[in-house]
């Protein structure tokens, strides 16, 4: 694998835009970084290392011609760099050009030893070679560490030939375990299984792998399975989709350890080869939601057409990264149409009622979330959240004994949700309704969260409620310690501090909270009026119980 290390700055008239490039590309900038090293371009032509700069963020930002043209360049030199011989192997690949390939490797090209050793071997099936083929997947393979990645791509590549056999013997072998680590591999493994007429075999490994709440596409194959009917094997179908699945392994492996440019190199190079994978795709627009590029992940998803299988999850990528963004009213839009287009999927309900209840429209994110638990079934505990949603949902549009309902239900389904308990306890104490249940709940929200700031609230402010006010200084002290810029705690710090007669400290916090609101459900207009004539007076305006210090034992 490659990783990319400072080479020397070129000649020191171009050390600055040099420099600049780079810390560009370390920053994920990638626009930037372009913009620089194509400048710099201009000047030094020949300098190999802003080619090599160039030519990653050229790569990062999908510029296919402008990849292609110092590509060829690049590849004049030997030997070539390795970024450069990447990239070259990619192009021979989409080419079907194979023999160009291995010249790239033979003439000492090198794209590091598990993309080479895995394109090597390609390239041979390619050119019909099984056997040798088979060979030097053999020869990768005993090579430490990388016995997996050899073992999977061989099974794929027997069953590309039809040797379904083969390829089903290596997937349940001694490898079993590791070559069922990943989505795709266990849907290569069961499309395998089914080719060999082994549906129920297939089906258990599908439900044991995934469980309920399948994909659309894992769900059609599922379907076909319990019909009887044959899946045809579609993870590899040409030498060359296996290259592009060489550079999809390798992109996979690297982003384990984070969202790094080189990932998104080999993530771009699998799409360059293969323009319709959509798995590619939806770990590309990962990659770039994870160094926060939403645009670019934006455009990456939006690649995928209706028809490809993997459409419903680019499109929920899609909204995510829109979010991300700040573009929420174009999310909304993107799931609205996905919503019409794919009326039984679930999870496309659910995400759009969580972006109503992003934007308030909470009356709209009841019905989306009717219609999510409508197409659930029998709920299970994986379920519960749809229903915490949909009754936050309620709570907010004054609907309490539908929200009420449903935040039982979440806890039936699961009963130690800290988030449930929390919200439930906290919405009974704001309406002082069974305010010791309440009080257990978030205690046992806090044990499961001791470092969430806006639990602890919940409990501070329970015991306030209760006229607890000294557990409830301790409790809420904590909680501003733990979210220091939160407002609605500072507002509650300062109640408390009120209630136990610390009135300077109280109007301190009353005034932050000021300075650092709004925030969700903190009124300032109250808070100022509370700074105007004091929480007592306040309380009396509003119709509500006076302070009433309690001491009691928990």
């Amino acid at each position: 694998m490659m990783a990319i290390v400072a080479p020397p700055a070129p000649a020191a008239d171009y050390a600055g835009p040099y420099l600049a490039a780079r810390l560009a590309t370390t920053q994920n900038d990638y626009a930037a970084a372009r913009a620089y090293y194509d400048r710099l371009l201009l000047a030094t032509p020949e300098d190999r290392n802003v080619q090599e700069g160039a030519l990653v963020t050229h790569i990062a930002l999908d510029d296919q011609d402008q990849v292609a043209a110092l590509t060829k360049i690049m590849l004049a030199e030997k030997p070539p760099s390795q970024i450069a011989a990447l990239t070259g192997l990619a192009e021979a690949a989409k080419a079907d050009d194979f023999a160009g390939g291995l010249a790239i490797l033979d003439q000492g090209g090198d794209g590091g030893e598990l993309v080479s050793g895995l394109f090597r071997a390609w390239a041979l099936v390619g050119e019909g070679q099984m056997a040798d083929a088979g060979k030097a997947f053999d020869t990768l393979g005993a090579t430490q560490g990388l016995a997996g990645f050899a073992a999977y791509h061989k099974a794929l590549s027997l069953a590309m030939v039809g040797d379904y056999e083969g390829a089903e013997k290596i997937f349940s072998g001694n490898m079993a375990q590791v070559l069922h680590g990943t989505r795709r591999s266990i849907l290569a493994h069961v499309q395998i299984l089914s080719q060999l007429e082994r549906d129920e075999d297939a089906l258990k490994l599908l439900d044991d792998a995934f469980g309920p709440g399948l994909d659309p596409e894992l769900a059609g194959v599922r379907a076909s399975l319990a019909k009887g009917e044959a899946v045809p094997f579609t993870i590899v179908r040409t030498a060359s989709e296996g290259v592009a699945e060489t550079f999809f392994t390798v992109a996979q492996a690297l982003n384990a350890e984070g969202p790094t440019a080189m990932a998104l190199v080999h993530a771009r190079l699998a799409l360059l080869v293969r323009p319709d994978f959509g798995d590619a795709v939806l770990l590309t627009a990962a990659i770039l939601e994870g160094q926060e590029q939403y645009d670019l992940a934006i455009a990456a998803y939006a690649q995928v057409k209706p028809d490809s299988p993997v459409y419903p999850a680019t499109e929920l990528g899609r909204a995510e990264a829109l979010v991300a963004a700040d573009r929420g009213d174009e999310a909304i839009g993107v799931l609205e149409k996905l919503a019409q287009a794919h009326p039984d999927l679930g999870s496309v309900w659910l995400a759009l009622g969580d972006n109503y209840r992003r934007a308030e429209r909470y009356a709209d994110a009841v019905t989306a979330y009717d219609k999510a638990i409508a197409l659930i079934g029998e709920p299970g505990p994986r379920d519960w959240f749809v229903y915490f949603a949909r009754g936050i949902s309620e709570h907010k549009s004054d609907q309490w004994d539908k929200a009420e309902k449903d935040f039982r239900e979440a806890l039936t389904l699961s009963p130690d949700q800290p988030s449930v308990l929390n919200y439930l306890g906290y919405s009974y104490v704001e309406r002082r309704q069974d305010l010791d249940e309440a009080l257990d709940m978030i205690k046992r929200a806090v044990a499961a969260r001791p470092d969430a700031g806006y639990i602890i609230d919940s409990l501070g402010w329970a015991y306030y409620m209760l006229g607890r006010y000294d557990d409830a200084v301790t409790e809420m002290e904590k909680a501003v310690a733990l979210e220091p810029t939160e407002p609605l705690l500072n507002d509650h710090l300062g109640d408390v501090y009120w209630a136990v007669g610390r009135k300077r400290e109280a109007e301190f916090q009353w005034h932050r909270a000021l300075s650092l609101g709004p925030g969700e459900d903190l009124d300032m207009d109250r808070v100022r009026r509370k700074l105007d004539v004091g929480l007592d007076a306040v309380l009396r305006e509003e119709g509500a119980p006076a302070l009433h210090p309690v001491h009691a034992a928990d």
